[in-house]
């Protein structure tokens, strides 16, 4: 109530927490004090998250040359001990395992996943229940889903990188990161349409997909049916090389980084300090 100013880490939750659903008692207060309410993107550190300078993963690529997103998809395959089927697109997942992350939802589609033909990598901890029914459904369908409890940054950089989609159903989510680190790997995101996630991928409708915009999916409500009918459409247009090609020069061509959310920072400071705007570029130094 005595900010000068308010900020919070998307534009998307900016609007969001003013309401009811989203603002957990607090959506009165704040949707009095909207004239001062900003949302900031979150930023990416492109020094540890790209493709073209990654140490962590079997083949470094970028935009102009994907074959190393194919060896580093082969190694994944074979390091998890999935069948080594080139034609089958690539699902994973980095996370929390909790409700919030909406993962309950994906564990209720993968036998759609699996039935379709597709393949799912996931690493995460959390809700002991999603984690033993995880780990069952990849005791089920051994060749097709593999699960890694626990955290393993190391790991994670190799699933992005090899991934053909990464997985973000999330029920909440005031930014997210795993949708941009997807975005700069080629590793095209699946998102509910919720708060930086809607904010940050660019559905693949089929106005998108002529305009040249689109960068992954989104799909609403956060239920299970609405994720498996998301699900069947990726794998639909994993089908169309050219036009899944198409979606991942977008999304690598993203730039997430800090300098455009260091600067609108920079900019609201000047602002509360009642300092004219920098007129040099960013820099972190």
């Amino acid at each position: 109530m005595y900010s000068n100013r308010l900020t919070t880490v998307s534009p998307g939750y900016a609007r969001e927490i003013r309401t009811a659903e989203y603002g957990f008692g607090l959506e009165g207060v704040l949707s009095t004090r909207a004239g001062v309410l900003t949302g900031i993107l979150n930023g990416v550190d492109y020094e540890i998250w790209n493709p073209e300078t990654d140490r962590a993963i079997p083949e470094r690529f970028d935009s102009g040359s994907l074959s190393g997103k194919a060896v580093c998809k082969r190694a994944l395959r074979h390091e998890l001990g999935l069948e080594p089927a080139d034609g089958r697109p690539l699902f994973v997942v980095v996370s929390r395992l909790t409700a919030q992350k909406g993962l309950d939802l994906l564990l209720a589609c993968l036998p759609t996943l699996v039935r379709q033909g597709a393949q799912l990598a996931l690493l995460g901890s959390g809700d002991s229940e999603l984690e033993r029914g995880f780990q069952k459904a990849a005791e089920r369908d051994p060749g097709a889903l593999a699960v890694r409890i626990g955290f393993d940054e190391a790991l994670s950089h190799r699933l992005v990188a090899a991934g053909d989609v990464i997985v973000v159903p999330s029920r909440f989510e005031p930014c997210g990161l795993t949708q941009l680190y997807g975005l700069r790997y080629g590793t095209l995101p699946l998102v509910h349409r919720v708060g930086g996630l809607a904010d940050t991928v660019i559905d693949a409708t089929e106005d998108n997909l002529q305009s040249g915009t689109a960068t992954g999916f989104v799909f609403e409500p956060a239920q299970a049916a609405a994720l498996s009918t998301a699900i069947s459409r990726v794998i639909a247009l994993y089908g169309e090389p050219v036009r899944w090609r198409r979606i991942m020069m977008a999304a690598m061509a993203q730039d997430y980084s800090w300098s455009s959310s260091a600067e609108r920072y920079e900019t609201l400071y000047r602002q509360l300090l009642g300092k004219p705007q920098s007129s040099r570029p960013f820099s972190s130094t």
